[in-house]
């Protein structure tokens, strides 16, 4: 009874024990004082339990800040090739495949630098991976404007591309300082800076190009990426990358600045790995032998990994992650495809028509009058959608949101099918954009919730490398099919790319929705 006493109510034991005997009082005390100061050192938190505390704060709205002047930054670039084009080929009398070539080009350096950004990223942290990424987009991007032929100007724009496919970093990086309830939410809002950079290039385009021509555009184009330069210095490595390599102490430094700036406090204890964590978990089901070789093996590759990235190719395809990664990048692709092939499709099938109608233009000027009026008219699509995926993406998840998304894309590009005019047009476009682009902002939540902090970015950069290899063969068939009078061809093409990624999302092994970023994937089948 004096036992159960004492665990229930230890200072009332004291207390009473004081009226009773003091010196026994005092050593109760005592020793009650050494048991909490005890279970406070052994207290333990992770970094989601640190952000779980930190909230969404003052320090998440920088950060955010910094990446979506980023995503901006490739918003700007990429948009910048539906007037570049047209407008380099009628100066330099190019042709048509010469011209798609401009656009190919890019999304063939976007392959190579997803990959090899993502690698860098996970084995020499974020931090040094956007780095690298906004060295190369602002120096190839602003060089690419004093081009003096076709070749340089390809060269160059392949550089932008290699440069632009570390855009995921960013992505992720951000990713890793949000807390998990809102993660999905304010994902979509960091999508968000992707619309103000199409706008943003569109209104530049519309105000630059008929009164000082491509190379301005180009030139001015390059400027957000040499803010992220700017600004480099002062930006955070991502916590959990610095738990994963046992950094603690600068994660702690990372965690401390946080909680200091959002005006928290960090939870009691000492910050331990999320790896450290799931591992614990899984001991409660395995023997301890087991659990041994599953660290022995996963440092073992680890290791490896961080010598040769093929292996982290390798731990994508594993039988617990191939399944997900495979239909990955099936919606990737896809996502990537429709995407870009309907905002080409927005210059090109009016143009199409004007050929294949015979029908003469007045002149170049009144062209690109419409091509920046139709451009700047679609790029508002992506603001409700935007706003659509921010309503739905936590309330009815991810895999439903996208495919949803897709499906209804699908019913809005259908009518082209059977008529394409100017009006019918700019509504089926609109609509099929809104949707894509909100398929296009989930998947980019999506992707770097399904996979362990050990390769997280060179899962999306792998992912992303896919979908530019959509992003290549796009040009070639909004350009080649419609010039070439096969409009409702390249419609057919996009529907049943659009309806097969949908069916793909479908497939998805599980839903990523309120679940906390993994460290290792041992959680993850």
């Amino acid at each position: 009874m004096l036992a159960l006493s004492f665990c229930l109510h230890p200072w009332a034991t004291a207390v009473r024990y004081k009226e009773i005997n003091p010196q026994a009082a005092e050593r109760i005390t005592i020793l009650i004082i050494a048991l909490q100061m005890e279970e406070d050192q052994s207290a333990t938190y992770s970094v989601d339990d640190a952000l779980l505390s930190s909230g969404f704060g003052r320090f998440q709205i920088l950060i955010l800040s910094y990446a979506g002047v980023g995503l901006i930054a490739e918003a700007m670039e990429m948009m910048l090739l539906s007037f570049v084009g047209p407008s380099v080929q009628l100066e330099w009398k190019l042709s048509a495949h010469q011209e798609s070539m401009i656009t190919s080009i890019v999304f063939v350096g976007m392959l190579i630098g997803a990959y090899s950004w993502g690698v860098v990223s996970d084995n020499y942290g974020r931090r040094r991976g956007f780095l690298f990424t906004a060295i190369v987009t602002s120096g190839a991007g602003f060089l690419s404007a004093f081009a003096p032929n076709y070749v340089s100007l390809i060269s160059l724009r392949f550089l932008v591309g290699v440069g632009l496919g570390g855009g995921p970093v960013l992505g992720s990086w951000f990713l890793e300082f949000v807390p998990a309830p809102t993660r999905g939410t304010w994902m979509v809002v960091f999508s968000a800076f992707w619309t103000v950079g199409t706008i943003f290039e569109a209104s530049l385009a519309w105000t630059v190009m008929p009164k000082f021509g491509w190379r301005w555009l180009l030139a001015l184009s390059s400027v957000p990426s040499f803010v992220l330069l700017l600004f480099y210095v002062i930006t955070p490595e991502s916590p959990r990358f610095l738990c994963m390599k046992g950094r603690i102490a600068e994660a702690m430094d990372v965690l401390e600045k946080m909680a200091r700036l959002n005006n928290v406090q960090l939870p009691s204890g000492n910050l331990v790995s999320d790896k450290n964590i799931e591992l614990d978990e899984l001991s409660t089901s395995e023997s301890t032998t087991l659990l041994a070789d599953a660290e022995e093996n996963d440092t073992i590759v680890e290791e490896k990994g961080s010598s040769l990235g093929g292996l982290s190719i390798a731990k994508l395809l594993s039988p617990k992650l191939i399944r997900a990664t495979l239909l990955l990048w099936m919606a990737f692709f896809g996502n990537a495809f429709s995407y870009y092939g309907i905002v080409l499709l927005t210059s090109e099938l009016s143009n199409g028509n004007r050929i294949c109608a015979k029908e003469e233009v007045e002149s170049i000027r009144s062209n690109d009058a419409s091509l920046y009026k139709n451009v700047f008219i679609s790029s508002f699509a992506e603001i409700p959608g935007s706003i659509l995926s921010a309503m739905i993406v936590d309330r009815i998840g991810r895999k439903l949101s996208m495919a949803s998304m897709l499906f209804t894309s699908c019913v809005f590009l259908f009518p082209l099918v059977f008529s394409r005019t100017d009006m019918l047009t700019r509504i089926s476009l609109f609509g099929a954009r809104l949707c894509i682009s909100a398929s296009f902002t989930i998947v980019y939540i999506y992707a770097p919730e399904i996979y362990p902090t050990s390769v997280r970015t060179t899962g999306i950069g792998v992912a992303s490398s896919v979908g530019r290899i959509g992003g290549i063969l796009c040009p070639l068939v909004a350009v080649a099919l419609v010039h070439s009078c096969q409009q409702t061809t390249a419609i057919l093409l996009f529907e049943l790319v659009i309806f097969l990624s949908g069916l793909a999302v479908s497939f998805f092994p599980f839903e990523t929705k309120g679940r906390r970023l993994n460290d290792t994937e041992v959680v993850m089948n």
